[in-house]
């Protein structure tokens, strides 16, 4: 089960969401639906809201599995270091305002993707890339509010973090570079770190399969 994060399709906005603000909606989507106990899991912008739930949910959620998952800003590597276009990233660190004028001249660079990505697109993960275009049709609210977000403080401490997490990363990922997961191995106690060497930022989706079964087994554990 997923959901659409505020801004993106019919999810209404919420103009000022930093990523722990993820853990309410779930949390409240869970209590909907009766859920108790749940696992999450989040590739590339959804990995950091997946860290927010295993926070802040940690009395629910039994572990989380994240997919090229940038980390959180920080001076203490150089977080721009390897991404094809940071632009828009570098534009949302100075506010909303600012990355929102970035986003009208704001185009797609091809070379964010390597060759294995573009197969993937075309094959297995083609689905991803219609929800994409459906997702950008509606508008670029839900990304703008999604980079600022990850370019401002999260909301909770990484280092709070007590159930297990499964940090799943490409090699060759130029959209989100494998420093920021060795960041994170570093910053979450309980984390481990999974490295697809080949892959890249779509690719490494290909990963999602052995990470649900991951979490199965942490859940029976």
């Amino acid at each position: 089960m997923s959901y659409g994060r505020p801004g993106y399709g019919d999810s209404s906005p919420n103009v000022g969401r930093n990523v722990a603000s993820a853990a309410a909606d779930v949390g409240q989507i869970a209590d909907l639906l009766g859920i108790d106990r749940f696992a999450v899991m989040g590739a590339s912008g959804g990995g950091p809201h997946a860290l927010a739930c295993a926070a802040l949910l940690s009395d629910r959620v039994v572990g989380a599995a994240c997919l090229a998952c940038p980390a959180p800003y920080s001076d203490a590597f150089d977080w721009y270091a390897g991404m094809a276009s940071p632009d828009a990233l570098r534009s949302a660190a100075g506010g909303r305002d600012e990355r929102a004028r970035f986003a009208l001249t704001e185009t797609f660079d091809e070379s964010q993707f390597t060759a294995r990505d573009w197969a993937a697109l075309s094959g297995t993960w083609a689905s991803l890339g219609r929800d994409a275009g459906e997702a950008g049709a509606a508008g670029p609210d839900g990304l703008i509010d999604d980079d600022v977000a990850f370019a401002g403080p999260w909301g909770f401490d990484l280092g709070s973090i007590s159930v297990p997490v499964l940090l799943v990363q490409g090699g060759e990922d130029r959209v989100i570079p494998p420093s920021h997961a060795d960041w994170l191995l570093g910053a979450i106690p309980t984390a481990e770190l999974w490295l697809r060497p080949h892959d890249g930022h779509i690719s490494v989706l290909d990963g999602c399969a052995v990470g649900l079964d991951w979490l199965r087994q942490i859940a029976r554990d």
